[in-house]
């Protein structure tokens, strides 16, 4: 059976555009994805021409047990979730190519669509080179999109124009090896450890989506792993999960201000792309609907609007941008803990065209215990400065107290989601949405 290669309407499909190396919109399609029930047989033949020179080769799959990492910490393992016995593969189901140990899986073959493309045709970065922030490139402007990151002293800024052709980069920061990954149709950004009981893994992409969701795998196992959950669903691996670190999306000026000395993935990547216009520009449109996402998108918020999830001690808590939008500093509880989300205005919207009139700004947050040692902290918006009540000092979108008696002091980052609604709500089903008569009521 062959399986199609879908486009999404006046937007393009990454996967083709990557694959391809070009700019402009490939035809809509004439034929519907095909979802893992069938013996399929994957049409790996050579893309469209490209319009300019041939890319770079892909990089080959790197395969073998993982080694352990000497004196680090592993991401605990836990134990595995049951695969369903009543979906079995079909007799002789095979996937040409992969090594996947399809025996074992969590989620139905069912749920999992392939957009026809083989691994890595969304190239991932697994050699990234970065430059510090005083030798920037041009192209870093002010309002850009990054994926902040700092561990062990050490922070890199990845920018989602670079993301939104690669979506993963296996990485090293502070000693730590770590999964920056980002899921265009989502909006999910999320950074992962790569470790998992003693072993470190790399990760790619698999042309295989879930609930419109990026599925990465690992190239040590060829198992197959949730990007949102972080969560391995098929192959050897099910059940294990990565641990998540706390990484949130902020604007380039807010991360050169943070981070003088930070470093910045540059787009010398070894592939040729066109960085500065998103293969899926105007898809966070609140008009537009989600794409390849087959589920029912759960009523109270419209399926683009963009939220901050958080899951704590079990309750399931959504905050809308709309309603961030109309406030820099949100004071609340969930899941009986604390919490602060930090919102500012100005970052720009990675769907669109970089510089250009169209290009509007979205926001960001950071979302964080309100605690410094051991004392809450109440904290409010002053003339669009954040302060905290008890000493009026300053802080930043990275709960950083940049100014007044706390000067230096850190705020204990919560991880967060800020992914579209239908995204948070397909995994997250039953999810309270907080309105601004919850907060302030």
């Amino acid at each position: 059976m062959r399986i199609s290669r879908l486009v999404p309407p006046a937007v393009g499909f990454a996967a083709l555009i990557a694959a391809a190396c070009t700019v402009g919109v490939p035809a809509a399609p004439t034929q519907e994805p095909t979802v893992l029930q069938a013996t399929p047989t994957v049409e790996t033949g050579p893309a469209e021409s490209p319009a300019g020179p041939a890319p770079t080769p892909e990089p080959t799959a790197r395969r073998g047990r993982p080694t352990p990492v000497p004196g680090l910490t592993p991401t605990p393992t836990p134990t595995p979730s049951p695969r369903s016995q009543s979906d079995e593969p079909p007799p002789g189901f095979r996937l040409p190519g992969w090594d996947t140990d399809l025996s074992k899986h969590s989620v139905p073959f069912g749920e999992i669509l392939s957009t026809g493309l083989p691994a890595d045709a969304i190239p991932p970065i697994d050699s990234p080179v970065f430059a510090g922030v005083a030798d920037a490139p041009d192209y870093m402007t002010g309002q850009a999109p990054v994926i902040a990151l700092e561990i062990n002293g050490e922070s890199k800024a990845y920018p989602l124009a670079i993301l939104m052709w690669h979506e993963i980069v296996n990485d090293e920061t502070g000693g730590v090896p770590v999964a920056v990954t980002y899921c265009p149709l989502r909006n999910t950004a999320i950074i992962f450890d790569r470790r998992v009981d003693g072993a470190t893994y790399t990760f790619g992409t698999s042309g295989f989506l879930r609930n419109s969701d990026l599925v990465m795998w690992d190239r040590q196992t060829e198992s197959w792993w949730q990007q949102i959950t972080g969560e391995a669903i098929v192959g050897e691996l099910t059940g294990a999960r990565l641990g998540f670190i706390a990484a949130p999306v902020i604007s380039w000026d807010d991360y050169v201000a943070a981070f003088p000395l930070g470093k910045v993935l540059t787009r010398d990547t070894g592939f040729s792309r066109s960085y500065d216009f998103p293969p899926y520009r105007g898809y966070d449109d609140p008009d537009s609907s989600p794409f390849l996402f087959a589920g029912t998108v759960e009523t109270g918020l419209p399926p683009m609007e963009r939220v901050v999830g958080l899951v704590i001690n079990g309750d399931s808590v959504a905050y809308p941008f709309t309603l961030l939008d109309e406030r820099t500093v949100t004071n609340d509880t969930v899941g009986g803990e604390p919490l602060v989300i930090f919102h500012v205005g100005a970052t720009r919207s990675p769907f669109s065209v970089r510089d250009s009139e169209e290009r509007k700004a979205v926001g960001s947050t950071g979302v964080f215990e309100p605690l410094v040692d051991g004392e809450m902290l109440i904290f409010t918006d002053q003339g669009g400065a954040i302060v905290d009540e008890e000493t009026g000092s300053t802080w930043n979108i990275l709960g950083q107290a940049t100014d007044g008696p706390l000067r230096g002091t850190r705020l204990t980052p919560i991880v967060h989601a800020n992914h579209f609604w239908f995204a948070w709500a397909a995994f997250n089903p039953g999810t309270t949405i907080r309105t601004a008569e919850d907060l302030d009521g």
